[in-house]
C-alpha cells in the first residue's frame, strides 16, 4: 500500500511536542497540536470572567507552548509562514479529530501509565492503518502497546526525535516485536527523504544507540577527570572541536541538555542494563549527584558546570565550576603541547593521530578515552545494532560528532590499536579479533564510489545504504580513486554517468586562487568531454567566502594591481560560471557566505540543503561584494521592474540586503532575500542527498538541450534619481547614530554601483560596465584604514570592529 502523510498529529506541546510540531510545518505538512486542558484559571483569566469551558482556557497550555517555541532561538521553523499549518487544541475537545491524520506522535512525559491512558484514548479515535509512534528517550516500547488491538500494535513503534528537532538530524526508529515490517521502512525513507534526517534503525535497548554511546563517553570523562585531575576548562578545551566535537564540548553540553537529564539516562542505564561490562563507568561521581542535589542543573536553574554573572561594572562574565571546592571561579585559558602541535592540522582523521600519540597529559586523556570508548562500542554489537555503521551514524547525528567512533579507530588504525588496548588492559569483543584474523584491516572501505562497511554477522563488507537507494547520496570524497584533476586546495572527480564533482579543502571553505583555479578547470575539462560539473563538498561548511586573508596582505602592502588582478580573476570565474556551454550546478550547505554567495548567484542551478546560511556579508568587514554579487543583484532587480521603469523599492530592498549583511536563517529564507529564485532552485531537506540531487539536475538540463547564455546588456538601471534617495536614508541612518562614519563611506560606495553610478537619467548597461564599476568600488574600499582594521579584526577569531 502506498502510504502518504497528509496531516499529522502531535500529542503533547511541551519543548519537544511543539518543536517537532514546528517542524512538520516547516516541511510543508499540517499539523494537528494537542495538550491538556488547564484544571486551574490563570489569574488573567480569572480577571476575564472566563470559566475552565472558555475555549481560550482549554487551549491555553497548548497556545502558549507553541508562542515559545516560535519565540526561541534558535528558531524551530525554516520560516515564520509555516505556523499557520499548525492548529491547536486540547485532549478533551479534539482528541476525535486525530481521525483525519495519517500519523500520531506522542510527546507527553516520560510517565508509561500516562503514555499508556494517552494510547487508550487514541485507540478510540484513530482510523484504521494510522501510523502511531512515541518520542520516548527512555521507557522500553514495548511495554507501550499492552492492552492495544493488533492493527495499533502493527502500526507502533518508537520514532525518537532529538532536540531541537530541525537542527539535530538523528531520528532513531526503534519497532517492537508486532511492528509491520513495511511501517519501519516506510518510516525511515520519510524520516530521511521528508524530515530531513539521518535514520537509525535501533533495537528497544535502555538508551537506544545514541544515547547510550553518548552518556558513556561523558561519564567515562568524568571518570578520567577524576583519574587525571583534569578540570572543566582542560576537559573543554581537550573535548570541543580540535576533537571533533562540536563548540560546547562536554560540560556545556551538559548544562546545556541538562544535568538532571544526563544523571537519569546514566542511571537507566545502569540500574537497567546488568549485564553491561562497562556498568560502573555509569555511576555518577559525587560531585555531579552534588549539583544534582542543589539544583544547580545547567541552563534550565541558571547554573550548573558554568556559570554568568554580572561584573560591578555591568558587564557579564562566564565563571566555572571548581569541582573540589565546588564554587565558581573565572575561567582559565588551559594550554597543551599536543593540541598545539595538532591545531594547524585541517584534516581530523590526521589531527586525532597526532593528538593520540601525544606524549603531555592531553595525549594521555585521549588514549584513555579512545581505548574505553572502542572497548564499549565493540561489545555493543550486537546488543544494541547489528551494524557497526548505525553506531556511528546516530553519534555524527545525534551528538554532533565530526566522525564517529568506529571511523576514529580506523583513523588510528585498527590492529595497532587493538594492541595498544591490550597492552593497556582494555578488551575488545572478539568479533573484532575475528575480524583482524580474516585479514581485514579497517571498519570501512570505499569501492566504486560506495561505501562499505564490515558486518560482524556475515563477516564481510556490506553497503552503509540500503539497496534501492544508492543514487540517492553521493559523497564526493568516496570519488578520490575517480580523480581527474587536482592541485594543493580542489579537486575534480568523475561522479560517475559524465558528471564531473569539484570540491575544495581549504580552511573553513575560503575561496582563494587555487579554488578559483579549481572551478576554471571544472568548466574546461566537463566543456571537452562531459555533461555538466557539481559543486559541492562534504565538510562541515560549504565555505566562509573569499580568501580575506590574501585581501588583507595585499591591500596592507599597497600592492594594488595585483589586488585588481585578484579581484578580476575572481569576476571573470564568476562570470566562467554562469556563461560556459555546460551546466553548473552548485549545491551548498550550512554557511554560505560572501565569495561562495556569488557563485551560487552565478550558477545554472542551485541545490542548498535546508539549512544553508546564505549572505552577501562583505559590508560587515568594510568591504562591497566584488566577485559579481553586486552586480548580480542589479541585474536581478532590473528584472523585477515593472513596466519598465525602475522599482525603487525593489533596488531599496536589494541594496539593504547587501548594507546590512544579511544571513538567511534557511534555504528557504534565501528566496525572501533574493539569493535563491523561486521557481528554479529547489531546497534538499537532507543534506546528505544534495549532491546525489545536483547531478541529476545536471544530467536533466543537459539532455534537455543547454544553451549557453549570452551575456546580458539590457539592464537598467536608475542612475542619479534613485541614488538620492539612497543617499538620504543612508544620511538618515548615520544622524541616528545606527551607522558609523565608515559605515556610511561603505554604503554610499555600495549605492553608486547599484545605480549605475552618477547617470542623468535611467539607463541600460551591460553587466561588464557593473563587474568593472564593483571592483573600482572594491578596491577602494581596500584603501581604507577601517576597512584593514575590520578584516584584521576578523582574521584574529573576533567580530568585526564597529568603527
Amino acid at each position: 500500500m502506498k502510504r502518504i502523510i497528509r496531516k499529522v498529529a502531535v500529542l503533547g506541546s511541551g519543548v519537544m511536542g511543539s518543536r517537532i510540531a514546528c517542524h512538520f510545518a516547516g516541511i510543508g505538512v499540517p499539523v494537528l497540536l494537542l495538550d491538556i486542558a488547564p484544571q486551574e484559571l490563570s489569574e488573567s483569566e480569572k480577571k476575564k470572567g472566563l470559566g475552565l469551558d472558555h475555549p481560550a482556557v482549554k487551549n491555553r497550555l497548548v497556545n502558549d507552548a507553541l508562542a515559545a517555541a516560535i519565540k526561541s532561538n534558535p528558531s524551530p521553523v525554516y520560516t515564520k509562514e509555516v505556523v499557520h499549518r499548525i492548529t491547536t487544541g486540547n485532549f478533551t475537545d479534539n482528541m476525535k479529530d486525530i481521525a483525519s491524520c495519517d500519523w500520531v506522535i506522542e510527546v507527553v512525559v516520560e510517565r508509561l501509565d500516562i503514555k499508556q491512558r494517552i494510547f487508550a484514548d487514541v485507540e478510540k479515535f484513530r482510523k484504521p492503518g494510522t501510523l502511531i509512534t512515541s518520542n520516548t528517550s527512555g521507557i522500553p516500547i514495548h511495554l507501550m502497546t499492552e492492552g492495544r488491538s493488533d492493527d495499533f500494535k502493527k502500526h507502533f513503534c518508537g520514532t525518537h526525535f532529538f532536540n531541537p528537532p530541525r537542527y539535530l538530524r538523528l531520528l532513531e526508529i526503534i519497532p517492537t516485536p508486532f511492528t509491520d515490517p513495511t511501517v519501519v521502512d516506510f518510516l525511515i525513507e520519510y524520516g530521511d527523504l521528508f524530515l530531513g534526517k539521518t535514520t537509525v534503525l535501533c533495537k528497544d535497548t535502555p538508551a537506544f544507540i545514541a544515547n547510550r554511546i553518548g552518556v558513556f563517553s561523558m561519564a567515562a570523562i568524568f571518570k578520567l577527570v577524576e583519574k587525571l585531575g583534569l578540570s572543566i576548562d582542560e576537559i573543554e578545551a581537550l573535548t570541543g572541536p580540535v576533537f571533533g566535537r562540536p563548540k560546547s564540548a562536554t560540560f556545556r553540553t551538559a548544562d546545556v541538555v541538562g544535568i538532571d537529564t544526563l544523571v537519569k539516562v546514566a542511571q537507566g542505564v545502569h540500574d537497567n542494563c546488568v549485564n553491561d561490562e562497562a556498568r560502573d563507568t555509569f555511576r555518577i561521581p559525587d560531585w555531579v549527584a552534588k549539583l544534582v542535589e542543589n539544583k544547580w542543573l545547567g541552563d534550565k536553574t541558571g547554573q550548573g558546570f558554568f556559570k554568568k554573572i554580572k561584573s560591578k561594572d555591568g558587564s557579564s562574565e562566564i565563571q566555572v565550576l571548581n569541582l573540589s571546592s565546588l564554587e565558581y571561579e573565572p575561567r582559565k585559558k588551559p594550554k597543551f603541547a599536543s593540541i598545539e602541535a595538532a591545531k594547524s592540522i585541517d584534516d581530523l582523521r590526521q589531527r586525532i593521530k597526532v593528538l593520540a600519540n601525544g606524549q603531555d597529559k592531553a595525549g594521555e586523556f585521549y588514549r584513555m578515552f579512545h581505548y574505553g570508548l572502542f572497548s564499549y562500542i565493540s561489545h555493543r554489537i550486537p546488543e544494541i545494532s547489528d551494524e557497526v555503521f548505525r553506531i556511528d551514524d546516530a553519534m555524527k547525528a545525534g551528538f554532533g560528532w565530526e566522525i564517529g567512533a568506529f571511523e576514529t579507530w580506523d583513523a588510528l588504525g585498527l590492529e595497532k590499536t587493538v594492541q595498544a588496548m591490550k597492552n593497556a588492559g582494555y578488551a575488545v569483543a572478539p568479533w573484532v579479533d575475528d575480524m583482524i584474523t580474516r585479514g581485514n584491516t579497517s571498519f570501512y572501505k570505499v569501492e566504486h564510489g560506495r561505501l562499505l562497511c564490515y558486518s560482524p554477522d556475515k563477516g564481510a563488507y556490506v553497503p552503509t545504504v540500503a539497496a534501492g537507494r544508492e543514487n540517492a547520496f553521493v559523497v564526493m570524497k568516496n570519488f578520490s580513486g575517480q580523480t581527474v584533476w587536482k592541485n594543493s586546495a580542489a579537486q575534480v572527480y568523475h561522479l560517475g554517468d559524465d558528471v564531473l564533482g569539484l570540491e575544495w579543502n581549504t580552511k573553513m571553505g575560503t575561496i582563494g586562487g587555487e579554488v578559483l583555479e579549481g572551478i576554471q578547470k571544472a568548466i574546461a575539462l566537463a566543456e571537452e568531454k562531459y555533461k555538466g560539473v557539481v559543486i559541492a563538498n562534504d565538510s562541515q561548511n560549504f565555505s566562509a567566502g573569499a580568501n580575506v586573508g590574501m585581501i588583507f596582505m595585499l591591500a596592507a602592502e599597497q600592492e594594488y594591481d595585483e589586488l585588481n588582478m585578484a579581484v578580476r580573476a575572481f569576476q571573470n570565474t564568476m562570470m566562467r560560471a554562469r556563461y560556459s556551454s555546460i551546466p553548473v550546478v552548485v549545491a551548498p550547505h550550512a554557511l554560505t557566505l560572501g565569495g561562495a554567495c556569488e557563485l551560487s548567484l552565478h550558477s545554472d542551478k542551485v541545490l542548498p540543503a535546508a539549512e544553508s546560511y546564505i549572505g552577501l556579508v562583505e559590508l560587515g568587514v568594510g568591504l562591497i561584494p566584488g566577485g559579481g554579487g553586486t552586480k548580480e543583484f542589479v541585474l536581478r532587480a532590473s528584472d523585477e521592474l515593472h513596466e519598465g521603469e525602475p522599482d525603487t523599492n525593489t533596488l531599496k530592498n536589494r541594496f539593504l540586503t547587501i548594507a546590512t549583511a544579511k544571513v538567511s536563517t534557511s534555504a528557504f529564507e534565501a528566496f525572501d532575500l533574493g539569493i535563491l529564485r523561486k521557481g528554479h532552485d529547489e531546497v534538499i531537506i537532507n543534506q546528505d542527498r544534495r549532491i546525489a540531487a545536483a547531478k541529476r539536475s545536471v544530467i536533466e538540463i543537459f539532455d534537455h538541450g543547454y544553451a549557453t547564455p549570452v551575456q546580458r546588456s539590457d539592464i537598467r538601471v536608475a542612475g542619479r534619481s534613485a541614488l538620492g534617495a539612497l543617499y538620504a536614508g543612508i544620511n538618515g541612518m548615520w544622524r541616528a547614530h545606527y551607522a558609523t562614519d565608515h559605515d556610511v563611506v561603505v554604503a554610499k560606495k555600495l549605492a553608486y554601483v547599484m545605480c549605475g553610478g552618477d547617470l542623468s537619467e535611467p539607463s541600460l548597461v551591460s553587466e561588464q560596465y557593473l563587474l568593472d564599476l564593483e571592483r573600482e568600488a572594491f578596491l577602494s574600499l581596500c584603501g581604507e584604514r577601517k576597512t584593514l582594521e575590520r578584516i584584521q579584526s576578523v582574521l584574529k577569531g573576533g567580530k568585526p570592529v564597529r568603527n
